[in-house]
């Protein structure tokens, strides 16, 4: 019985990185068989989708959309209203882990992960013995201003969302930076509405916040505090480095805002 085929896949988070990624694979390896996945909670922004879209049309490639059987609503329900943290990742696990490995069943997998060599993680290893990671960025050596010149020389550029935050996932994403919510306020205020209401109708009276210590309406009354706060980053940024890209500065200052670490799993 002859040996079953190798599956090669790569999972695009509408993020930088992977997106990067996903040029690299067809400069390098132009003849490997790569299936592309997203991880799709629903809850993601409009400028996520827009850019997936076109990731298609650029690189001429067909993206899986995978997704739970059931959604965030439900899972928010079995876990007692507890809002996802930094301590309890259930939507990672319920919404993105099950998902792929679901998808990917007892197949023979080589997943390629957008981590760049100058990241000191390794990001989400499935526990499944069938499926191996491999991160070419740091087998290449390839760093942060490799990832943006790809994008760039490429035409397909950086999402929109780049704006004003560093990095792809949920619109109430408990990772983002206080700077980050006060922007999500102003350029989707009906998301920012709905993750306020998550933070406001327990059953049971509980109390859940998105950032610890505060609610987000707590936090919007400090937003001028916050936007002169991050300017003023910027402007030391400016001054450090003039022609330093500007998600690269956006990263830098959200990091110095707060160093929080970004949620290693969901970078898929």
């Amino acid at each position: 019985m002859s040996k079953k085929k190798v599956r090669h896949i790569l999972g695009l988070s509408g993020g930088k990185d992977s997106t990067a990624l996903a040029i690299f694979m067809r400069q390098q390896y132009p003849d490997l068989e790569i299936e592309y996945f997203f991880c799709d909670t629903h809850k993601e922004l409009k400028e996520t989708y827009e850019y997936l879209g076109r990731i298609e049309d650029w690189l001429g490639i067909k993206i899986h959309y995978l997704e739970a059987e059931r959604g965030f609503d439900h899972w928010l329900d079995v876990y007692g209203g507890v809002l996802p943290s930094p301590k309890m990742r259930w939507c990672t696990k319920q919404m993105k882990i099950i998902p792929l490995e679901k998808w990917v069943g007892d197949d023979e997998v080589i997943t390629y992960v957008g981590i760049r060599a100058d990241e000191n993680r390794d990001g989400y290893i499935s526990t499944k013995p069938t499926i191996t990671a491999k991160f070419p960025f740091k087998e290449h050596g390839l760093v942060k201003a490799d990832i943006i010149r790809l994008l760039e020389e490429s035409g397909i550029g950086m999402p929109d969302y780049y704006r004003w935050r560093s990095r792809s996932g949920c619109y109430f994403c408990f990772f983002q930076r206080k700077y980050e919510w006060v922007m999500l306020a102003q350029e989707h205020p009906d998301l920012f509405q709905k993750a306020v209401e998550y933070e406001q109708n327990h059953r049971d009276g509980r109390t859940y916040t998105w950032t610890q210590g505060e609610t987000l309406l707590e936090l919007l009354e400090r937003k001028d505090q916050i936007i002169a706060d991050h300017h003023k980053a910027m402007a030391r940024a400016a001054q450090q480095k003039s022609d330093r890209p500007l998600v690269e500065a956006l990263e830098a200052i959200l990091d110095e805002e707060d160093d929080t670490l970004p949620c290693l799993a969901c970078h898929l």
